[in-house]
């Protein structure tokens, strides 16, 4: 056992160069290139780069980009100098970070960058995030995002986009934590983050700027096992405002089918809300959102009916244990007065778990509507989805019947 544990705490030696250069050319256009630098830490007397990469086992570098100005078509990428998470200044680390610490932060930037406005915290986890949420304050924001999956939160990426406080600060240090991500911590934060000598705490100096990331591309690279890639520009939703929204209508047959109700305002922040945070989210997915928060996730699945049913399972399974959680200081599944229980199922039950009134969020087009009866049977009051399936009228035709509003965004937001 005393191995098996070693090698979660062993700093892998990695081979990688210092510096790294990609080139782009063919015959019609001249030779352009991307130059990188391996970044390193120095923790407790050791100069590293990243601990390991996935796995224990697996050898893996964080690189930044340090010079080149490529252009692919018309789109210009990210210029160096730039940076967020390739240059992250390390606060606090008891052990250098591992490649999931980053990306995690990375995927938590990638749904903070479209939410400038307001506090928000997004808690991220086997990069998926497990809650999302804004607030009046950040300590609300991270209440939110918190308790929409507290299960799912343990030993998660915080990420925010306000200073860190004192506050917020000791609700994220009452629950074990991975990563603090922040664009600045408050005086006496850093005292209270370290009780936990493991927690890694990042500065990112350039959270504060997000909003300039918004519509900005980067390439995105997939490796293939017989040593091939496949390059594509980064997903970039353009639907970011409620005017980017499109009606819900369509013609099967000769008939024209149309959602009859229009969406309210607040259904409305919540479709672009939902939306932004589902940009973040590993496809085949469905989310129910809800005053600004995330409800439910339901991410990963190979269908839309099964995302959709696991998506509304999570939701009653964590408002029990939050209930739990809340009223007894204790877990749903270490809960063992039957009284107690009984209570909270029916109470969960009473009210579809939070269900009632959320919007519905789908990455892909419903191709058929028992899918989305998943949601309109617990209450879910608008919806929000791509369109464009042949069987569009169907799916309309399902939200007439429980009076639910839809708007399409004519945009899919797959993220494999």
């Amino acid at each position: 056992m005393g191995e098996l544990q070693k090698m979660y705490r062993t700093v892998q030696d990695d081979h990688f160069p210092k510096n790294m250069e990609i080139s782009f050319y063919d015959d019609a256009t001249p030779k352009q290139s991307l130059l990188y630098e391996r970044a390193v830490w120095n923790i407790a007397g050791e100069e590293k780069g990243l601990r390991y990469g996935e796995n224990p086992g697996q050898e893996a570098a964080l690189y930044r980009l340090i010079n080149g100005n490529l252009t692919l078509g018309n789109v210009t990428c990210i210029q160096p100098g730039r940076w967020l998470v390739s240059d992250v200044e390390l606060l606090q680390s008891g052990k250098h970070p591992g490649k999931t610490n980053l990306t995690d932060v990375d995927n938590a930037l990638n749904i903070l960058r479209y939410f400038h406005d307001t506090p928000m915290a997004v808690i991220v986890k086997h990069n998926n995030p497990c809650g999302a949420a804004k607030g009046a304050t950040l300590a609300e924001a991270y209440h939110k995002a918190y308790f929409a999956d507290r299960i799912a939160a343990f030993g998660g990426a915080v990420a925010v986009n306000r200073p860190m406080d004192k506050e917020t600060a000791e609700a994220i240090a009452a629950s074990y934590t991975e990563v603090v991500a922040a664009p600045e911590f408050e005086e006496g934060v850093m005292e209270i983050f370290s009780r936990h000598k493991n927690l890694r705490v990042m500065r990112i100096n350039a959270i504060e700027n997000l909003a300039r990331y918004v519509a900005v591309p980067v390439l995105d690279y997939k490796s293939l096992i017989d040593g091939g890639l496949i390059v594509q520009t980064s997903y970039i939703p353009k639907v970011r405002t409620a005017a980017d929204l499109m009606k819900a209508e369509t013609e099967y047959k000769g008939t024209r089918y149309a959602v009859k109700r229009q969406p309210t305002a607040a259904e409305t922040d919540d479709m672009i809300f939902g939306w932004l945070v589902e940009s973040g989210i590993t496809s085949n997915s469905v989310i129910f959102v809800k005053n600004g928060a995330t409800v439910a996730i339901g991410t990963g699945e190979q269908d839309r009916v099964g995302v959709a049913e696991i998506a509304v399972d999570k939701a009653y399974r964590k408002r029990q244990d939050r209930y739990a959680f809340e009223r007894f200081g204790t877990p749903w599944a270490l809960l063992e007065d039957e009284l107690k229980r009984q209570e909270i199922i029916e109470e969960v039950k009473a009210e579809n778990a939070d269900l009632k009134g959320s919007v519905m969020v789908s990455d892909a087009f419903f191709p058929f509507r028992d899918g989305i009866d998943i949601g309109l049977k617990q209450g879910v009051s608008a919806v929000v989805q791509p369109g464009g399936s042949i069987r569009d009228f169907e799916v309309i035709e399902a939200c007439n019947e429980y009076g639910a509003a839809m708007m399409f965004t004519g945009e899919r937001s797959f993220k494999h």
